[in-house]
């Protein structure tokens, strides 16, 4: 079903804040934060892109933009800026994160012309003030989700096709090589965002193919959950088991809004999993 029927030009990094129970989304080309509660719809306006978040408090979040790392009051609306990200780089911009078991922060980078930008981007890790440069000369960085017991990290880079795998040490840094944990080259399907939940499934939305797939931990297919939108981008899991799904209209011509008109909007796909609340990020 439609959770929400404001299109996005490219919706992404959807959040259930665990304290609030509440889905907070981004539309990162048209700069805005988006929400939706019982009172109505709600958005604020950036004069950047943001794209990706996490909580910081029961009225606050953590977000990421073209240039920095800043925290948002919600009742407010202040801002204050916590770390600088490629703030000397215009032509890059934030894109997928995601919070660790640990209370850190992850967040990926990319040229502002996606895979025409190849190898511009990196993934860093923000963490007890810290902002560390994990892995460089990543195109599109997505798929950023942590197992239930923190000791391991996934992320992937679109164009690749394939989703890595890391060990992580008791503080949350990668130790090791990644591996490769899903190699979806053979099939043609592009990874995008994805969640783990309670059991340590993988829902992993895939760009361009309508739908969010489970993956157990061990990397088997398990199954898929189709939504109206071809361009599928990231999932959140809500307390009730609700999986939430942003979608995008970016890339498609006339023709194909016109056979997809609910492309670009947020959809709700009730009782699928059981999510594991996001954890706080230690400012």
């Amino acid at each position: 079903m439609i959770f929400d029927a404001r299109p996005c030009d490219l919706g992404e990094g959807p959040l259930w804040h665990p304290t609030r129970g509440q889905l907070f989304w981004f539309d990162i080309l048209n700069k805005r934060l988006m929400t939706r509660t019982d009172a109505g719809p709600e958005h604020w306006q950036f004069d950047a892109m943001v794209s990706a978040a996490g909580w910081t408090g029961p009225d606050s979040l953590l977000i990421a933009s073209e240039s920095r790392l800043f925290s948002l009051d919600l009742v407010t609306g202040a801002q204050a800026t916590v770390v600088l990200l490629e703030s000397e780089m215009p032509l890059t911009r934030s894109n997928d994160g995601r919070a660790d078991r640990q209370g850190g922060f992850w967040i990926g980078t990319m040229g502002k012309r996606g895979g025409d930008d190849p190898g511009k981007g990196a993934i860093y890790r923000w963490y007890r003030g810290e902002l560390r440069l994990l892995y460089p000369g990543i195109t599109i960085p997505n798929a950023i989700c942590f197992a239930p017991d923190g000791r391991t990290a996934h992320f992937a880079d679109t164009v690749t096709g394939k989703v890595m795998r890391v060990a992580l040490d008791s503080d949350g840094w990668p130790k090791g090589t990644p591996e490769v944990f899903l190699d979806l080259t053979a099939e043609g399907l592009h990874p995008d965002g994805a969640v783990i939940d309670a059991a340590g499934t993988m829902w992993l939305a895939q760009w361009g193919s309508a739908r969010v797939a489970a993956y157990a931990p061990d990397g088997t297919f398990l199954r898929a959950v189709g939504f109206d939108a071809p361009h599928t981008s990231c999932p959140a899991i809500g307390t009730d088991g609700t999986l939430y799904c942003t979608t995008a209209l970016q890339g498609m011509d006339a023709s194909a809004r016109a056979a997809h008109p609910n492309a670009g909007k947020t959809f709700a796909a009730p009782a699928i999993a059981q999510g594991i609340p996001e954890p706080q990020v230690i400012l």
